[in-house]
């Protein structure tokens, strides 16, 4: 690997459009927000079933990594102003189709379109400020994923501040969705004047067939293995874990073949790592409402002030991120991240009242940078991989998330209150039991909903104690997550350690990167 100075380059990076890329990112995080504490309003309103729910909130995950993938693959032949432009084209129409909703149908499409934006806007943005900042990548990258968390507290508060109900006035939601086209229409202001830069990967003459052996067989293995469950799942088809892996080698054995590469080792690691990196922090995100509703104070909105408060930290450890990754290397910080992650989640598994806020602090700070450095890594180290080992990265972590993770962190739950309901409260169990149901993971206990609401009041107190118990418990579970990844940045640490510390790649001195396994 070649030791590029850290110093600025010649021509001046273009601020312009770095600011209007963290617009747009703060555009999608706000919008997501927004549909995401909206969804259970409109579920009443419009009499959706809990599976149309699901539907819904399914449409807002898969489009997005796989639009990620997609264009990804095709950005730098149609160019980056192009892919803007179909996001703002398609983050529009989402907003007047969700304003013009009058049932599952509509709510279905236009979440499902405001996921192929969200994800078309992340697969531009990373390439570009990549590109911009070629020279101190991990620093820019991080401060750009500040709009992530920037957008989500401003979403929150927005929330909270008009509450979605008929005491407020009667079509609260239409005016939350009203809203979300001030942040998209400001974004498209700023990026419609923009001029792209061309990626580095092609100004160097690096060839697609390159591009797509940093990749190589193994990681379009992973990626296939993810893609196609999250195809047949939106299409309602399940072909089988052993088909879906089937279909997965037959794809790894073509693009083996093609690009004559396994692809490059350490890639390969961190598509490993990225998995649980998602499910620690966005699924950990998604058990927290749970853990503040049932552990945490009696006070008004206290889960979202909670999330706000971990939002802003987030946001401002992300701005001051470069002296980090300047003394520690990317590297470094995620060893530190994830380290401290493990500390906030064990805390958090066994913090009540007040304390959820310290525990969350620790989480807070633990998580930060472990989404933005991993991006910064893949942009400093594989510069070669372009567009597709920067945002493939992000789009496995999304699609494990979903597949795997989240589906996981479910059952764990669902195994966990069964026993500790059979240990101490076996009456109560007897009465709400459910048939078991199967997953990839095993038999799965479950509960009925309408029998634990049909309880008698004392019974459903103590049913809610246990449940309480067992929703900080999940925490430990999700603990061994960045456990793993804490491993295997170790790993990666003192490889780079062993030879000579951690120096990004530049193309131009390709005969001293890495090549593969």
């Amino acid at each position: 690997m070649s030791s590029p100075s850290r110093s600025a380059p010649a021509e001046a990076p273009n601020m312009k459009l770095f600011w209007a890329c963290f617009i747009a990112l703060v555009a999608t995080s706000f919008v997501f927000g927004v549909r995401a504490a909206t969804i259970g309003n409109l579920q009443e309103s419009f009499n959706l079933s809990e599976l149309q729910k699901g539907q819904i909130n399914g449409a807002g995950m898969w489009p997005f990594a796989l639009s990620i993938i997609f264009f990804s693959l095709i950005i730098d032949k149609i160019g980056y102003k192009a892919v803007a432009m179909f996001a703002i084209v398609c983050h529009t129409v989402s907003l007047v189709l969700t304003l013009r909703a009058s049932g599952f149908t509509d709510f279905y499409w236009s979440t499902l379109l405001v996921a192929v934006a969200n994800g078309t806007v992340e697969s531009f943005i990373n390439p570009v400020v990549a590109t911009v900042f070629r020279h101190n990548k991990a620093k820019w990258l991080n401060i750009l994923h500040a709009g992530w968390p920037a957008g989500l507290a401003l979403g929150a508060l927005f929330c909270a501040v008009f509450p979605d109900t008929k005491a407020m006035f009667e079509h609260a939601w239409q005016f939350r969705f009203a809203l979300c086209f001030i942040p998209v229409g400001l974004y498209a202001v700023l990026i419609l004047p923009c001029k792209f830069p061309i990626n580095e990967r092609v100004a160097a003459g690096v060839t697609y067939r390159e591009m797509l052996q940093e990749v190589g067989g193994v990681g379009f293995f992973i990626i296939t293995a993810l893609t196609v469950p999250a195809l047949t799942q939106m299409a309602g088809i399940d072909l089988g874990w052993g088909i879906i892996l089937g279909i997965a080698a037959a794809v790894a054995v073509a693009m083996g073949v093609y690009t004559r590469s396994p692809g490059n080792w350490v890639f390969i690691l961190i598509l490993i790592t990225i998995g649980p990196l998602a499910t620690t922090e966005l699924g950990t995100d998604g058990w927290m409402p749970d853990l503040l509703s049932l552990n945490g104070p009696s006070v008004a909105n206290f889960a979202t002030w909670v999330f706000v408060y971990v939002s802003a930290i987030m946001t401002v450890l992300r701005f001051f991120a470069g002296p980090i990754v300047h003394r520690i290397s990317p590297i470094g910080l995620l060893v530190v991240g994830a380290s401290i992650a493990i500390c906030g989640l064990l805390l958090l598994s066994q913090s009540v009242g007040w304390a959820i806020v310290g525990a969350a602090t620790v989480y807070a700070f633990g998580k930060t940078f472990l989404w933005s450095t991993t991006l910064g890594l893949v942009s400093e180290q594989f510069p070669r991989g372009g567009a597709l080992t920067l945002n493939g990265v992000s789009a496995v972590g999304v699609l494990f998330l979903g597949v795997l993770g989240s589906p996981f962190l479910g059952y764990k739950q669902d195994v966990d209150m069964h026993k500790r309901l059979a240990a101490s409260q076996p009456a109560i169990l007897q009465k709400i039991e459910a048939e078991t149901k199967s997953s990839i993971f095993g038999d799965n206990p479950s509960v009925d909903q309408a029998k634990i609401q049909a309880l008698p009041e004392a019974e459903k107190t103590a049913y809610t104690a246990v449940q309480a118990d067992s929703k900080r418990g999940v925490f430990k579970t999700i603990a061994i997550l960045p456990s793993f990844m804490l491993a295997c940045y170790i790993a990666l640490f003192l490889y780079y350690k062993s030879r000579g510390g951690y120096k990004p790649v530049e193309l131009g001195h390709a005969d001293e990167a890495d090549t593969g396994f």
